[in-house]
């Protein structure tokens, strides 16, 4: 758990749902891990604490975070965006298989709108507001950030509505989520869109390698403005 957070992270179920299908998965398993032990808790956020650029996704994985416990790890989603980073010079190595492989992030965090896998991957807006509290974490206790890099509309749509609980006046239909567009706000961090990293993306071909490369390396140049 990283120091960031409070141990209250780890223990929370204050999304029944999302706590029951956590511990479901956990306890079930996939064939090809069933000898491995599941994390099945709230995933933390994961990177450098000195981080410009906040990557929101949108919530773990079944059989990938809820599976190892860390960000995009253990799946077809990180084997994409992993190497995207270290192509970017944003992590020492592009493999990430467990927490203790060795990844270490430079000038990147990792969170998610939502820290419990939910059910076919679609948290209810309802969960998504609950675990804002979490996401404020990271923001309170990164220091450095420059720029939020929104991994799908769901994520677009959590910073957008953290602001607004902020009370910032933001209407969410000035700020439609589209690949590659930079949202700008006044006294809030500005937010680049991506398309999810997900397999079903990037193996359709709506996200490709180099459409992430170009993101990661605007995300980086935005940084140093």
């Amino acid at each position: 758990m990283s120091d960031i957070y409070p141990k209250a992270l780890e223990s929370c179920r204050l999304c029944p749902r999302l706590a029951t299908y956590r511990e479901k998965v956990a306890t079930e398993k996939r064939r090809a891990y069933k000898d491995e032990s599941y994390w099945g808790k709230p995933v933390p956020g994961f990177g450098d604490l000195n981080a410009r650029i906040l990557i929101l996704g949108l919530a773990p994985g079944a059989h990938g975070s809820n599976r190892t416990g860390r960000m995009f790890t253990g799946d077809a989603s990180g084997d994409f965006l992993y190497p995207a980073l270290h192509r970017a010079g944003l992590a020492n190595q592009s493999l990430s298989r467990h927490k203790e492989d060795g990844l270490e992030l430079h000038d990147v965090w990792i969170t998610a709108a939502a820290r419990c896998v939910p059910p076919d991957n679609k948290p209810t807006p309802k969960e998504v507001v609950t675990c804002r509290q979490w996401l404020e974490h990271d923001f309170e206790n990164l220091k450095n950030l420059k720029l939020v890099l929104a991994l799908g509309k769901i994520a677009h749509d959590a910073y957008l509505d953290l602001l607004k609980a902020r009370g910032l006046l933001v209407i969410k239909s000035h700020y439609p989520f589209q690949h590659g567009k930079l949202h700008t706000f006044d006294k809030a961090l500005p937010m680049l869109d991506a398309y999810h990293v997900s397999f079903q993306n990037t193996n359709t071909g709506k996200l490709t390698p180099s459409m992430f490369d170009e993101v990661l390396e605007r995300a980086k140049i935005l940084c140093r403005a």
